[in-house]
């Protein structure tokens, strides 16, 4: 099975009405769900990090910060925070290093990452490569890989690094449509992040209607 993210996000930041979303999509089944390191105050993503937890969902923090000083000040945070998993980041070796012995998994982005909202740069190869390097790391539980971010065969990338490597793979990214989904499953992906898409109403798939809860739901069943 591929586990479907739902991130409260939009365009790479998280949104001001996270806090509602939250009770929507986790009344709709949702059980693993996320949010980035910009758009709220710290204070409010650390309500947002427990009241995800109350829920009884898995809960995520993908850092899409752009400096090495703001994601070092992240993935630290992300430790008061109380989240299960920390996605992104371009540092992973300071990353292993302040999540060492915390239970937290690790999960950095591989390949050229640049620009916000992120997008995924280089060859095909060059990607898998430093897939290989970054999970050679101690301390790195997968990776996060926004493949509908790179310019190339989205399919053959995906199904490349999930040869490559022997840990989980999260596309992230413009994820906005059953088609995607159905491709990345195909490819061997163990998981997918949605927010933009559901969050705006535009992810194209068939549903009741066009509600995040009835989104939501549908994206469940491509699982």
């Amino acid at each position: 099975m591929t586990d479907f993210i739902f991130m409260l996000t939009r365009d790479d930041r998280t949104v001001d009405d996270a806090h509602d979303l939250v009770d929507v999509v986790a009344d709709a089944g949702v059980t693993h769900i996320g949010f980035k390191d910009i758009g709220l105050p710290w204070a409010e993503l650390g309500s947002l990090a427990r009241q995800i937890k109350d829920r009884g969902v898995t809960s995520y923090l993908e850092v899409v910060s752009v400096t090495p000083e703001d994601e070092v000040r992240s993935i630290r945070s992300a430790l008061d925070l109380g989240v299960d998993y920390v996605l992104g980041g371009t540092h992973p070796e300071t990353g292993v290093e302040i999540l060492s012995g915390s239970g937290v998994k690790y999960y950095p982005f591989v390949g050229e990452v640049v620009g916000h909202p992120s997008v995924l740069a280089g060859t095909a190869a060059e990607i898998v490569e430093s897939a290989k390097r970054v999970t050679d790391l101690d301390g790195v539980h997968g990776i996060d890989l926004l493949a509908y971010r790179f310019d190339g065969d989205v399919e053959h990338l995906v199904g490349d690094v999930v040869a490559a490597i022997d840990v989980p793979v999260i596309a992230a990214g413009s994820v906005d449509r059953a088609d995607r989904v159905r491709s990345l499953q195909l490819a061997g992906a163990d998981a997918f992040t949605v927010g933009t898409a559901l969050i705006d109403g535009t992810f194209e798939i068939e549903a009741p209607s066009k509600s995040l809860r009835d989104l939501a739901r549908a994206v469940l069943e491509l699982q």
